[in-house]
């Protein structure tokens, strides 16, 4: 699957994401470290990437401006938790592995995960 990194995804969320075999770009990547959050989630739609973020503003911004995307990933993850929250994402991606997120919310915690479509 094809994912957009918020800037506050962990390095280590991103490195497993790729061993995996993903295709990850970060926003930094792409010199969106600085950027709205609403450009942010334009360019990841723009581009038909998966945003994964661990901004909790990215559920206000897409339920209320309706904003087209191709999938929201949020991260409720802590230093502690990474690596159940890691298996909680893997979990995810093996149910959809077709990846069609498209207007979707994920909310992943260690173990379990929300999904809201809008």
């Amino acid at each position: 699957m094809r994912f957009l990194t918020d800037q506050d995804v962990y390095q280590t969320t991103i490195s497993y994401l790729k061993n995996l075999g993903h295709d990850v770009i970060r926003a930094k990547d792409i010199g969106f470290e600085r950027a709205s959050d609403n450009d942010i989630l334009e360019r990841a739609a723009k581009d038909q990437r998966i945003l994964i973020t661990r901004d909790k503003d990215f559920g206000a911004l897409t339920f209320v401006s309706r904003i087209n995307s191709s999938g929201i990933i949020l991260l409720r993850i802590t230093p502690d938790t990474i690596n159940s929250v890691h298996e909680e994402l893997s979990r995810l991606l093996n149910e959809h592995p077709e990846g069609n997120f498209k207007n979707t919310f994920i909310v992943i915690e260690p173990g379990c995960h929300r999904i809201r479509t809008f």
